[in-house]
Formats: structure tokens, sequence, C-alpha cells
């Protein structure tokens, strides 16, 4: 079930109404929305929704074993490790099964060995990355003590949520259990805010993102030696853009869908190609997931605590792991490959640079960190490496700029651009819009969204594609 579809739209009015009729009961209100969040997820493939009841019970568990063991810090430490554990291969066999395994037959056929191996067809569950982190992080803040053991209900809804379940942000237990429970209230400015949120996501995602994908980035990224140079740098910049209308579009329309339930859900995104650094670039761009990369991975590498050596190794990890973690494929290991390098380039820069030399403008930092940025989507893009090969070669090959079949418009161009500008917009000016609309009518606040809505629906294309963080 998409956001931006009829089907979802009718679904989502249903459960509020619902759940409104239900606020004087809290266990019924989220009774509720844990089954509206299986039918939700269950209207991609019903057999997943196990898995998802199965992950929830099984982090609800791992936690309360944890909690009885206070006092035996090797059983605390031993039931941690078996919920990793765990996690980690309920999403390695939905995910990377068969990458390995392919990767294991072209070894074994280096070494002589030309027998083919019996490699299973596995359907990946939607979100299966996001709500395996999520019930990681539960676990692990409830190891450290930084969060208390949730009651089931609480957990499995925590773990279902459907708001953010299949693409983020990724929300740790310490920031909604607590909203889970108490009985929740809904301002009018929560209400503005949510309506304005999934306004502009609509927006982003259905005219921007999708205009992009159809007309330009798909087409191009599909046979890049068919295109010339022109066309292949206008798609580099479109994916750009894409990606990021796209993915913030899910999270501005998720957070906007939980404030009108009640809840609140922390900001995922803040302008990150206006970056002056790799570092800030990952402080401003899918910050649920770097926040966590930092907190459970990157610090439990060692991080910074043991000097530069290994602060140098815990950011590479960090970032060929978070790489793996978008995707079974190598181009994804050359993504987090090349920001992994770029961070500790920059780390050692500002450990060595010359005192005397001055620092960067503003200006030209985030037009390095941009573009660095952009290397990295073409092979975050592309469906093979060599593809992304292909691509590159096509913009520094020397070919001919304009191929006979041109893709790039004037529409597309101003898209690009229009994109772009988004990024110098004064920050949270939707959530400012939404503090103005809380003044108007409640009437009028509903009269205007719902125009609002139509005039979306009748400037996007045709059909509505999946969000792209769906396929992780």
């Amino acid at each position: 079930m998409l956001f931006p579809t009829l089907t979802f739209g009718i679904f989502f009015l249903l459960l509020y109404a619902g759940a409104w009729l239900l606020r004087g009961s809290n266990e019924w209100r989220k009774i509720l929305l844990l089954v509206a969040s299986w039918i939700f997820y269950g209207w991609w493939d019903t057999r997943f929704v196990l898995l998802l009841i199965v992950s929830g019970l099984l982090n609800w568990g791992i936690a309360r074993l944890i909690l009885a063991a206070d006092g035996a810090p090797r059983l605390r430490k031993a039931w941690l490790g078996l919920g990793v554990a765990a996690n980690l291969a309920i999403l390695g066999f939905f995910k990377y099964y068969g990458f390995f395994m392919v990767q294991l037959e072209e070894m074994l056929h280096l070494l002589g060995w030309q027998r083919d191996l019996a490699i299973m067809q596995v359907v990946l569950p939607v979100g299966i990355s996001f709500f395996t982190f999520q019930g990681m992080s539960y676990i692990i803040d409830v190891y450290r003590r930084q969060t208390a053991p949730a009651a089931l209900l609480d957990m499995t809804l925590l773990m279902s949520f459907f708001p953010h379940l299949v693409a983020g942000p990724i929300v740790r237990a310490s920031h909604l259990v607590p909203q889970f429970e108490r009985v929740p209230k809904l301002t009018r400015g929560m209400a503005a805010m949510g309506i304005s949120l999934i306004v502009w996501g609509l927006f982003k995602k259905a005219v921007i993102a999708s205009e992009l994908a159809t007309g330009l980035v798909d087409p191009v990224f599909f046979d890049p030696s068919a295109h010339g140079s022109l066309d292949l740098i206008a798609a580099a910049y479109g994916y750009a853009v894409q990606i990021y209308c796209d993915f913030s579009a899910y999270s501005d329309m998720a957070m906007g869908i939980a404030a009108l339930l009640g809840y609140r859900f922390p900001h995922n995104f803040n302008q990150p190609y206006r970056a002056a650094s790799l570092q800030d670039f990952w402080r401003r761009w899918h910050i649920s997931l770097s926040s966590w990369l930092r907190d459970y991975l990157y610090v439990s590498l060692g991080g910074s605590r043991h000097g530069l050596r290994r602060l140098c190794f815990s950011l590479t990890a960090t970032m060929l792991l978070g790489g793996l973690w978008h995707g079974a494929s190598w181009n994804f290991v050359i993504w987090g490959a090349l920001h992994g390098s770029v961070l500790v380039a920059e780390r050692l820069w500002r450990e060595y640079k010359p005192r005397t030399w001055p620092p960067l403008p503003l200006w030209a930092g985030i037009f390095v960190t941009f573009h660095i940025v952009l290397l990295g989507w073409i092979f975050f893009r592309a469906a093979t490496f060599d593809t992304a090969t292909a691509f590159l070669s096509g913009i520094f090959g020397g070919g001919s700029p304009v191929s006979p079949t041109l893709v790039l418009t004037p529409m597309l161009l101003g898209l690009i651009l229009l994109g772009m500008l988004f990024h110098f917009m004064p920050r949270f000016a939707i959530q400012r819009v939404g503090m103005r609309v809380r003044a108007l009518p409640a009437p009028l606040i509903g009269a205007g969204a719902g125009l609002l809505i139509l005039v979306v629906d009748a400037m996007r294309p045709e059909g509505v594609a999946p969000f792209i963080y769906y396929q992780f």
C-alpha cells in the first residue's frame, strides 16, 4: 500500500476515525493501530506479516531475558549476543543469501569446482532493514540501561507501526514507546503541521521525484551507452534531486500521518545538499540511520576513543557496512567505501592541515561535497557495476555531448533546479507554514488541503512508483 494512492487515503481515513473514537481506551486504540499496521504491511504479501510478528516477539523476549539477568553481566551479554545474532540472521537470509551464494559459486569456479550450487530465490520483505535495525536498537538500549523494557503490545506496535514501517525513519523505543504508554492528544497545531507535511511530501514525491524518474533518470540509467554526456550529467543531477525528494517526501508524510494520530517522529532530513563536508552531510541526510550507525556500530567499533588509527578504521568499517545495509551489491559496497574514504580524508585533513592555511570557503565546501555525493549516487542508482562504469565513461570519455535521442527537456531541467532550490529555503519553512495554517478555521484547512491534493494529483504523471527506500 503506497501513501500517495486512493487506497491508502481510504484506509487512513477509516483508521483515523476509529483511532480517535477509541481514545477513551488507550489499549484498544493501540490494538487497532497494530492490526491496521499488519493490514498495511500485508497489502504487499500477507506471508511476511508473520515475519514481522515473530521479529517483534523475538526482540520483546530477548529484552525480558536481559532484564531478568540483571546482576549477571556475562549472561546479559550472552542474551544480547543471541538477540543481535538472531536479528542479523533474519536480515542476512532474506537480504543477502542470494548475493553471497552467487559470490561463493564464482569463487568455487575459480578454484576449479565447476558444479552449480542450488540457489533458492528468496523474496525480500519490504522494509526488512528498517524494522530489523529498530529491533536491534531496542535490545541494545535495554542492555545499556538506556531504555526500560516495553510491554508486549507496545513493543509489537513499535516494530509494526505503519507510518515508519517500510522506509523509516528508524524511531527508537526511547522516543516512541513513552508516547504509546500515554493517551495521545491531537492539538490544532499537530493537525495543521501534519496536513502541511503530508501535502508537501505528496508534491515532492508525486510531481518532482516521479517526473524526474520516469522522464529522465530511469531511461538514461537503463542504457547509459545510448545517451550523450549532456543526458548523463542531467540524469546524475536528476537522480540526486529525485532521491532527496522521494525519500524526504516519505519521511515528511510519515511524520504528518503520525502527527494526525497523535504521535511525534524525529526529523530525518535537514537540507543535506547544503553540507560543507561529508561529515556534515551525514548529519543532515537520513538522520535516523546515520545516528543509528554512529551509536550502535561506530561507537562499538571503538570510535574516537582509541586514537586516530582506530577512528579511521571505525569510520571505514561503519560506512562499508552502511553500504551493505542498503543492498546486496558491489555497487553499494563501492558507495560505502567512497563515503568512508572521504570521511577518513576529512578527519586526517583536520588533524594535519597546516595551521597557516586558510579554511576552505563555505561555497567551495558545499560544491565539492555535493559532487562527491553525486559521484556516489551514480553507483547507488546503477543496476550493476558495468552500468556505473559505462555511465562515468560516457561523461568523461570524450563522447558526443548530445545524442540523437535527447531526453533532457526544459521542464525536466526546471524540476532539477526547483529541487535544488528547496535546499535554500529557510529551515523548517514548511513547519512555519503549518503554524500559520493552524490559525485558520478547521473547514477551511480541510478544504484547502483537499484542493491542494487534487492539484498535485493533476500535475503528477500516470501511476505511482514505490518509494526508492522501499527496496531496503
